[in-house]
């Protein structure tokens, strides 16, 4: 005996795990093509002070110094570390939410912000987690121009560099940083994929805008600034951890918290928030491209593969 769909039943159809994976961390991929110098300046300006000196007196100064002292190309210094932290920790975290987002809501419409922010940390988390080796990586080849040529470590990919750290200072080195990168990439995702969904919901109620590149144009925006604002702090922290050199057994930081602690007391409060513009600059544009990749890719899916009128993008 069979049995048969009633007519009225609309047999919803979604994008397979695997292609919301994949479908992340190629829209990560394609956003840092763009703003992998912003990622460069960004980290310069974090670590500028380090030394007990401020190096850069701005954003500018410090991408005209780059490019003076080390060539055009050196501002694409890391790509192919920012590419695979893209692969690992972007494919990870946006395809997690998305699984996630659909496996507790019926409809976005339908989902708290409180539930989307949880959501969004709880795949910040396990992205992060994946993604912390790259991560290191990046961090490391972007500064390593601004040592002195004696203490350069002078990694020729990252392959070279996972490769070199683990045989140098052990395989746990790679998660040097982890609970920092944690914690920022929890604040990030629930800033960031919490706004950008909310913003994009509460634009598409207005009825004036419809969804559509424009829009996920200004949720992204929203959710840049929002996320910029509020990981900071913790972005810092993480880079100069990550960053930072073992002398005689001694790490230069303790923790986040030392971190913290010591930026406040030597070069002020304001300064947890250094580099905010080319982050922002990065993060702002980086998050508009990922989110606009994204929610195209979907869209094509649902329309090319799965025949779909729900052309949504489903974030």
């Amino acid at each position: 005996m069979t049995t048969t769909q009633p007519a009225d039943v609309q047999i919803v159809k979604s994008i397979p795990n695997g292609v919301k994976f994949a479908f992340g961390g190629l829209a990560g991929m394609g956003a840092t093509l763009v703003v992998q110098p912003l990622d460069l300046v960004k980290n310069r300006m974090q670590l500028s002070g380090t030394t007990g000196k401020k190096e850069y007196r701005s954003s500018f100064h410090a991408l005209t110094s780059i490019i003076k002292n080390e060539g055009l190309f050196a501002v694409y210094n890391g790509l192919s570390a920012g590419l695979l932290r893209q692969a690992t920790y972007t494919t990870t975290r946006l395809g997690t939410y998305t699984y996630l987002l659909e496996k507790f809501s019926k409809d976005s419409a339908s989902t708290s912000f409180a539930m989307k922010a949880s959501l969004g940390m709880a795949a910040g988390a396990i992205g992060s987690f994946v993604g912390t080796p790259a991560e290191l990586a990046l961090i490391r080849m972007t500064s390593d121009g601004r040592l002195p040529p004696e203490q350069r470590r002078n990694y020729k990919s990252v392959v070279d560099a996972l490769s070199r750290t683990v045989r140098e200072e052990g395989v746990l080195t790679l998660w040097r940083g982890c609970t920092p990168t944690v914690l920022r990439a929890m604040v990030v995702n629930a800033a960031q994929l919490a706004t950008y969904s909310q913003a994009k919901q509460a634009l598409l109620g207005i009825g004036y805008v419809h969804d559509g590149v424009f829009c996920h144009f200004l949720a992204s925006m929203v959710s840049g600034l929002a996320t910029t604002i509020a990981s900071m702090p913790v972005d810092i922290a993480k880079t100069r951890i990550q960053s930072m050199k073992v002398i005689d057994g001694k790490p230069e930081y303790k923790n986040a918290f030392d971190v913290w602690a010591k930026v406040i007391k030597n070069e002020g409060v304001l300064a947890l928030w250094k580099g905010f513009t080319p982050y922002y600059m990065r993060l702002g544009p980086h998050t508009v491209l990922t989110f606009i990749i994204l929610e195209q890719m979907n869209s094509a899916y649902y329309r090319l593969v799965l025949k779909s009128e729900a052309t949504r993008g489903g974030l």
